[in-house]
Order: structure tokens, then sequence, then C-alpha cells
């Protein structure tokens, strides 16, 4: 009757640590996931970002005097870069060389490409000028129940919730998938969104990238809550129902 018992309890306790796969897997609904277009929203430029707007010409010599670095030097990491970058003030402004201040307020990276371009021709400083803009110190912040939590910076234009996540070794698996904090604060307002990785519902919206400065955050599973307790570890409990069953057939001898 006791070694009935034990097993029994073996059992259900075996069943009630065993995760789901519903619990565990991305995406679960992506079969039934049909979006055609991607609307990305590209980021603002924002104060404290630091830029690198780089001129180029048929005649390179011509540009030399509109580029903080010189074309020569591709050698450079990119603290280096963000040293000789263009730090955008609190109030929205860049000095740029000879065309002098730039307002950045409500510009995308490539608005304000296009607008140094267009007052370089306007003012027949150059002709046939290309102007590529870069963000410098995008960055975000990974917390939680991930491999390697942490400040990523990232240089592409655009990368993903998932990417992102992807940088920080994937969730763990005490990480719950079903309630993953996106932190985000833009022109002084902060929002908090709850993103559900098991499915797609929310690849189509803007959501789904990230932007600099966001955070993160993916909170401990009900299990790994529960294991921060007394006795809230399965193998725990287990040892202890052994340990009383053993003692309760020694004593009934």
């Amino acid at each position: 009757m006791y070694k009935s018992s034990l097993i029994l309890l073996v059992l259900v306790m075996l069943l009630q640590s065993c995760k789901s796969k519903k619990e565990i897997l991305y995406f679960q609904d992506a079969q039934n996931s049909n979006i055609e277009k991607i609307n990305y929203q590209e980021t603002k430029i924002q104060p404290n970002d630091i830029l690198s707007i780089i001129v180029s010409t048929p005649l390179p010599e011509a540009a030399i005097p509109y580029n903080s670095q010189s074309l020569g030097e591709t050698n450079f990491n990119i603290e280096a870069l963000k040293l000789q970058g263009y730090l955008v003030s609190e109030e929205h402004t860049i000095n740029f060389p000879i065309l002098g201040l730039f307002s950045t307020k409500d510009k995308t990276i490539d608005a304000l490409g296009l607008e140094v371009k267009q007052r370089l021709e306007d003012g027949d400083h150059l002709k046939d000028a290309t102007v590529n803009v870069r963000l410098l110190n995008a960055k975000i912040t990974i917390l939680g129940e991930v491999k390697l939590p942490g400040t990523f910076t990232f240089t592409e234009r655009s990368i993903t919730v998932p990417q992102a996540l992807g940088y920080a070794g994937d969730l763990a698996i005490t990480g719950e998938r079903k309630d993953v904090l996106l932190i985000r604060e833009e022109n002084g307002k902060r929002s908090i969104t709850h993103i559900d990785l098991t499915k797609t519902d929310w690849f189509d919206t803007p959501n789904y990238y990230v932007k600099p400065n966001d955070v993160i955050v993916v909170n401990p599973n009900n299990t790994k809550v529960k294991s921060a307790g007394f006795i809230g570890n399965a193998g725990v409990v287990l040892t202890i129902a052994s340990l009383v069953l053993s003692s309760i057939v020694l004593i009934s001898r």
C-alpha cells in the first residue's frame, strides 16, 4: 500500500513539474500568419543620438571639408566613430561643417540625409553628392531570464524583438514566454507593452521592431518563481515526500 502511494505521489509530482509545449514553443500560430507587407516605422532622431554623416562625390577631394572623418580612414571601431560623430543637442540640432545648424526634430535619418544633400546642391556647394547618415549609439537593454542579460549596441537600420533576444542568447527555459515586457521611451513618453512570444499577432505592430533605448524584460515563469521558495523545487518536494513515506513504512513495521 505504501509503495503504491509513493509511486502515485512520484507520478503526480512529475506531471506537475513537466512543462507543455504550449508554454515553451515560439510563434505557435505561425501557420495562420499571412502578413504580405511589413509595416516598418523608421525611428526618429532623438536628443543625445550620435550620427555619422558621410558626404561623398565623384571627386572625393571636393567632399573633404564636409566630412568630420576622412573617407580614407576605414579602420576605426565604433567607439572611435562616436567621438567623431554629430551629437544631437537637447534642442534637436546638429552643427554641420560649413552648412551650419540643422534641425533634427521629428526627422528620420533618411529625411536628414535628404536635407543635407538638398542644402549642398541648392547652395552650389557640391554637385551629385551622396549623403549617408547612420545612427552610431543605438542600444537596447535585455534583462531577466535570458542567457546573456545586458546592454547591446547595434548599427543596423532595424532589428526585431526576436533578433534582439538573440543578442542575449535566447530565453532561458525558465523565462515566461507569454508575457515579455517591452519598455519604450519616446518623445518624452514611456510605454510598457506586453508581448506573447508564443503568438504572431504582434508581428504587424510597431512593437515588432525595437527602437534605440528600448528595454526588454523577461520575467521568470511559475516554475522558476516556485523554485525560489522553501519547497518549491520538484526535486526537493520528492525528496521530502520520499523521506516521510520511508519513515512511515519503517514505523509501521
